[in-house]
């Protein structure tokens, strides 16, 4: 019991110390976990960035709309978290770029 009650004390102590640093970085919690979330949309708007040609227009919809939402959260975050995933996001932000282009040219 006692291997138990110290176990869950490190974990809450990981846990308080993990929060404690994102809000050093001058960070919400809230936008951290919403930055993590993004991230892996980042990486399945990127596999449809490279096919986006063959997008139809109800897929270009879905397209923007999700990548302005991981364009916020990638926002509230300074860029140095991120840089490993600068290429993924330029990437994503050049597509997203063409779409809006070609809607926009359409209308």
């Amino acid at each position: 019991m006692q291997i138990i009650y110290v176990l869950f004390l490190i974990i809450v102590g990981l846990i308080c110390f993990a929060v404690m640093q994102i809000k050093l970085a001058g960070i919400n919690v809230k936008d951290f976990w919403t930055f993590i979330e993004a991230n892996q949309m980042l990486d399945k708007l990127y596999i449809l960035a490279n096919k986006y040609e063959r997008m139809n227009s109800q897929e270009q919809i879905i397209f923007l709309s999700e990548a302005e939402k991981v364009f916020d959260a990638f926002d509230k975050i300074p860029e140095l978290l991120w840089e490993e995933e600068h290429q993924k996001y330029s990437e994503v932000l050049n597509t997203y770029q063409s779409i809006r282009m070609l809607r926009w040219a359409s209308n």
